[in-house]
């Protein structure tokens, strides 16, 4: 499946966009202390865990490549399935909770038109609590062969930054990168009444490659 962002060969990693205002100043510490570590003691105590944060940080902005699965509706992101609710207007929410280990690069459920991209300011607290429904978060809308198909992006107590990558009226494939949260956080995805649920609470999702609903 096409992926209009797609740089690096299929089964290749590289690192999502959005990542520099984070890894750029601890990369750099992380250089500087190991230069200065070879004359300094006291800079061979900083090297340690500047550098131990800065792998972190690779490790967390990693966004590799993906074969994207064929069906009607695909993970937006990897994770696990945090809960799988009745709405009250028919459809049914999944909630995927992402931790800090997960990639936290979304991609689009289905193909489509995205049609609203919504930033609606929050709290922070933890994703995994029942309040985070009240967090910062990103609301999008897709209209695509099953009609308006809603996911949101909520940030968690660490994540404080949503960054979508494409805007209102982008056409999209399904699979297609569209956006990051940084560390830990949420996102729901709400499929239209007669959608049949594929994943159960509990199960370990991946962005482009789970499906999510059932033929």
């Amino acid at each position: 499946m096409p992926d209009s962002q797609n740089s690096a060969p299929r089964g290749g990693v590289r690192l999502a966009r959005g990542a520099s205002p984070w890894l750029l100043p601890t990369v750099a510490t992380a250089a500087l202390s190991l230069a200065r570590a070879r004359k300094s003691g006291r800079w061979a105590a900083v090297a340690v865990p500047t550098t131990a944060l800065a792998a972190g940080m690779l490790w967390f902005f990693r966004d590799p490549e993906r074969e994207i699965t064929r069906g009607r509706v695909i993970s937006p992101a990897d994770g696990v399935v945090q809960s799988i609710m009745p709405w009250k207007d028919g459809r049914t929410r999944v909630a995927i909770f992402m931790s800090p280990l997960n990639v936290h690069v979304n991609r689009a459920p289905l193909s489509g038109t995205v049609t609203s991209v919504e930033h609606i300011p929050g709290g922070f607290v933890p994703a995994f609590n029942k309040e985070s429904e009240n967090n910062e978060r990103v609301v999008w809308h897709f209209d695509t062969e099953l009609g308006d198909i809603e996911m949101v992006q909520i940030a968690g107590a660490v994540a404080r930054r949503i960054v979508p990558y494409i805007p209102q009226g982008t056409k999209v494939e399904q699979g297609e990168r569209i956006g990051l949260i940084r560390f830990g956080s949420r996102v729901d995805i709400y499929l239209p009444e007669g959608i049949d649920v594929a994943v159960e609470v509990g199960q370990a999702t991946t962005a482009g490659v789970t499906r999510i609903d059932r033929d």
